[in-house]
């Protein structure tokens, strides 16, 4: 998923009986220091509106998230924060986005998956964090947008179709994933002459 798909999740949009998550918006911050300036809008393509399903791991990962996440509810009480969706529309009248509203309104709750401790929604900020530890204390240099690179290379590598794994990303094009997400390693460049190099011992074993 990218960056702004994964922070606009609610508990709607994963169902873990069926074991998938329907990924249909991005969020997206339009001031710097306002609480209230996230937005959720559209996914950045039609294409991008997808269902992917969830792997026994994530499924695990997920199920005792939510348990904490309620925990937390319940030791904040009324100190914990929630939220709406308040609906922006253009000058037409045409529904462009959502505004995350903090609200105390039992109506209409957006339950956000990712937020802080006490409900706190921040976006992709939540990862500026640990990003920054990963950065200057690992030292690995990548974002959290390079996974998408990584999940696409890997998979590709263990034999999956490149035209499933540009559904899963969201990809219009199987030339997007091809040409931009995945990298060759010089392992995997040994290995192009290592299979040649086994065809070609097989062929003349034959001869």
């Amino acid at each position: 998923m990218r960056t702004g798909e994964v922070f606009t999740l609610t508990w709607n949009d994963i169902d873990l009986d069926k074991g998938t998550i329907k990924i249909n918006k991005t969020a997206y911050a339009k001031e710097k220091s306002d609480d209230e300036r996230w937005y959720l809008g559209t996914t950045k393509t039609i294409g991008s509106a997808r269902e992917v399903y969830i792997c026994d791991t994530l499924f695990s990962v997920l199920s005792d998230y939510k348990k904490i996440q309620n925990k937390y509810k319940k030791e904040y009480g009324k100190m914990y924060k929630h939220y709406i969706l308040k609906e922006v529309k253009n000058k037409y009248g045409k529904l462009v986005e959502y505004k995350v509203i903090e609200s105390n309104s039992k109506c209409n709750k957006a339950e956000l998956v990712f937020t802080r401790k006490d409900g706190k929604y921040s976006g992709s900020d939540i990862i500026k964090y640990p990003f920054k530890i990963i950065h200057k204390e690992l030292g690995i240099n990548c974002r959290f947008y390079d996974l998408r690179g990584t999940f696409a290379t890997i998979s590709l590598r263990n034999g999956v179709e490149i035209k499933d794994i540009s559904k899963v990303l969201g990809h219009g094009r199987i030339e997007t994933t091809e040409n931009y997400y995945i990298n060759s390693t010089k392992d995997n460049l040994k290995d192009v002459s290592k299979s040649f190099e086994k065809e070609l011992l097989l062929f003349t074993a034959k001869k």
